[in-house]
């Protein structure tokens, strides 16, 4: 019988390139959250891939950036572990060209001496011509074992990168079982999936200046109720939230609900409050509370 091939896949890179997009693709279920913002996933993330012969566990990380607070340098180190946690590595950039943050992701993945990819992702956002002197300067560097165009978005060759990444994990053991998708705990999903709908609602500093936090959750075979928090920094943005009577925070519980019901796969009767926190971002303690810092 085939040995199997199982390890830590690390998908490393600058914010807001396509990593939570390509981990979903590849578990095949929403386990991150996604949206336009830089810097929206917030901590390790593994998603499980199970292929027969071999079984793929990709860390999302949240983007390498430069921390401006507490919350950013938790994130970064976060990122880093797995450049020195995962069996192999891949490098994720956005097909529309090069940057200094790229250049320096590079970097730290040549120093990490981890077998690595690199996948140059929103290839539907550019013209083939535009794209293979891109692939071709990638390719001179030298850092990578292959450089392959993907979209994560549509699937698109997908497939490819798949099949070049697995021969390069090492024979292991099975580290979860067949039916398990991911390691994050039920309550940690469904403060994700409350945060998301806030960040595709709102712009400028509210969607960095967010987070969730489960205050009761009581579930049944049929209903499951959950009481939440959502912090902010300033009275002006708990303004933003709850919009003119009430209608933003509306329509943010209404597709959180949404979202958190497809999870549990029953009813939900979600009650969201908003409160101030200032600087929560660079607090150490409300982090820990926060499940930011370990």
């Amino acid at each position: 019988m085939p040995a199997l091939r199982s390890g830590f896949v690390g998908l490393v890179g600058r914010p807001n390139v396509g990593k939570s997009t390509m981990l979903n693709w590849f578990v095949g279920e929403k386990v991150a959250i996604v949206s336009p913002h830089p810097q929206t996933t917030r901590h390790r993330i593994a998603g499980v891939l199970h292929r027969p012969g071999a079984q793929v566990i990709f860390l999302d990380t949240p983007g390498l950036h430069k921390p401006q607070h507490a919350l950013g340098r938790s994130m970064v180190e976060a990122a880093k572990a797995v450049l020195e946690d995962a069996d192999v590595l891949v490098a994720v950039i956005d097909a529309r060209g090069l940057t200094p943050e790229d250049e320096r992701v590079f970097e730290r993945v040549q120093r990490s001496r981890r077998p690595a990819l690199l996948a140059i992702n929103k290839i539907d956002l550019v013209k083939k011509p535009r794209l293979l002197p891109l692939l071709d300067a990638c390719a001179k560097l030298g850092a990578f074992g292959e450089c392959v165009p993907v979209c994560a978005r549509s699937g698109e060759q997908m497939e490819r990168l798949l099949e070049r990444l697995i021969p390069l994990l090492p024979e292991g053991p099975s580290w979860y079982e067949p039916h398990q998708h991911t390691d994050q705990r039920v309550q940690q999903r469904i403060a994700e999936l409350i945060r998301e709908p806030i960040l595709l609602a709102t712009r400028q500093e509210v969607p960095h200046a967010v987070a969730v936090r489960l205050d009761e959750l009581e579930e049944g075979d049929r209903l499951t109720r959950i009481n939440a928090t959502i912090l902010v920094e300033r009275e002006g943005q708990k303004a933003i939230l709850i919009g003119r009577g009430g209608l933003m925070l509306k329509r943010i519980g209404q597709e959180a609900r949404r979202h958190i019901e497809q999870l549990l796969g029953h009813q939900v009767y979600l009650q969201l409050w908003v409160k101030v926190a200032e600087d929560w971002r660079g607090d150490e303690r409300m982090l820990r509370e926060l499940g930011y810092r370990g």
